[in-house]
């Protein structure tokens, strides 16, 4: 098992807090994974075997409990007297009205409920309105390229540069890193992630049918990562392929592929206006290997893929990110947490000295002091300072900062 210390240490600190824990993130993401190794955890803090209920509802073995009722009544009979009772529920949205046996185990003392699911959808609706204010999610991704040069030991200065070509290639799902790098399974095993995805968690949970249609946007939107997006040119581009499809029709089904995290959505937000535009927003892949896969790596725009990638590190730190609108300037990611308001501009390379320009020029137009950010693949002897502004070398950001 890939060990996973960040998520695992989220765990722990939740641990027996009066709050449902909802791990949620893409299938395959290392969520079961996290749950054993948090198990583990727990074992060698002196847990008995008898206080931990773990149950993975995707698993024919617990086909049974696909009832709330029925998926409720197993758990209660399994419950610790006097401490302490660890409940796992693998896949909660495969239960209909899962969130009944939720509520139910919450308000019961001494048990400690933890979920997953890789639908945003199970957030919504009844789950929200019962549990609203009672359950804390820890988004999960797959690895972060620090996490896969650990893993694959590629840590050295004159390996990282081809260890990132491969983690764009082949992508960051865990299980990719125990293939042989170039291995045709690599593409087998992506290929059969995004096959259930788009079967089990957009097609079915939204009942679509015209699976070809689905896959058009999937493809559209794959291969315009990280540039503005408009719905009604997507809709026009399929129905002038001789295709009929409305234009909220093909705004459910974007939403459909955003909920299972397939798709991330980043909206533009006016730095003057101090507002949020509902237009022409971004979108970005939870994976570039599987982009790879749907473009059959013919669309290798360096830069778009960069920025996707740190959009997926952003989003691991916790931050919430924009798109940046400066009149008719555009910053790449206008960044806010617990430390504050961030700036940040992704370019492949500014050693043309009207490139750096270009990328500098929106931040340097930002009129306020909060941290502006230069990342490039350049090599850099340590960050470079233009005007406040600083460039980092993005590998190193990604796997020092």
């Amino acid at each position: 098992m890939i060990q996973r210390p960040e998520y695992l240490q989220k765990l722990i600190n939740w641990r027996e807090k009066q709050l449902i824990k909802v791990v949620s993130g893409v299938r395959r993401c290392g969520k079961s994974t996290l749950f054993a190794l948090y198990i583990e955890h727990l074992k060698s803090t002196g847990v008995g075997d008898e206080q931990i209920v773990s149950i993975n509802l995707e698993s024919v073995e617990y086909e049974r409990l696909l009832n709330y009722n029925a998926l409720y009544g197993y758990v209660k009979e399994r419950l610790c007297k006097d401490k302490f009772t660890y409940v796992f529920i693998d896949e909660a949205q495969q239960c209909p009205e899962y969130e009944k046996t939720v509520d139910s185990l919450f308000i019961m003392e001494n048990v400690d409920v933890y979920i997953t699911g890789s639908n945003a959808h199970m957030l919504a609706g009844e789950l929200a309105t019962l549990l609203s204010g009672r359950y804390v999610e820890i988004r999960m991704l797959p690895l972060s390229f620090a996490e896969y040069v650990t893993f694959t030991g590629e840590t050295q200065p004159g390996t990282v540069r081809a260890a990132f070509g491969d983690y764009l290639k082949n992508g960051s799902f865990p299980y990719v890193t125990a293939l042989d790098n170039g291995s045709p399974m690599i593409r087998d095993y992506i290929d059969g992630i995004y096959n259930t995805i788009l079967v089990k968690d957009v097609a079915k949970r939204e009942g679509i049918t015209d699976i070809a249609v689905l896959e058009s946007i999937v493809r559209f939107l794959s291969g315009n990562i990280g540039s503005p997006v408009s719905i009604k040119k997507i809709s026009d581009t399929i129905n002038s392929g001789g295709r009929k499809i409305s234009v909220n029709t093909v705004e459910r089904y974007m939403r459909a592929l955003t909920d299972s995290f397939l798709f991330y959505k980043v909206d533009r937000f006016d730095i003057k206006g101090k507002q949020n535009l509902k237009t022409l927003g971004k979108y970005y892949i939870v994976d570039t290997g599987m982009r790879d896969m749907l473009t059959s790596g013919s669309s290798s725009d360096i830069g778009h893929l960069l920025e996707n990638i740190v959009f997926l590190e952003l989003s691991r730190r916790g931050y919430k990110v924009h798109i940046g609108k400066l009149a008719e300037k555009e910053v790449d990611f206008v960044v806010s947490g617990a430390e504050g308001t961030e700036y940040y501009q992704v370019a492949a390379s500014v050693l043309d000295t009207s490139t750096l320009e270009r990328e500098l020029e929106p931040l340097k137009r930002i009129p306020d002091h909060h941290p502006k950010y230069l990342l490039t693949l350049d090599d850099l002897p340590a960050s470079a300072n233009h005007e406040g502004i600083r460039q980092y070398n993005v590998l190193d950001w990604l796997i020092k900062k």
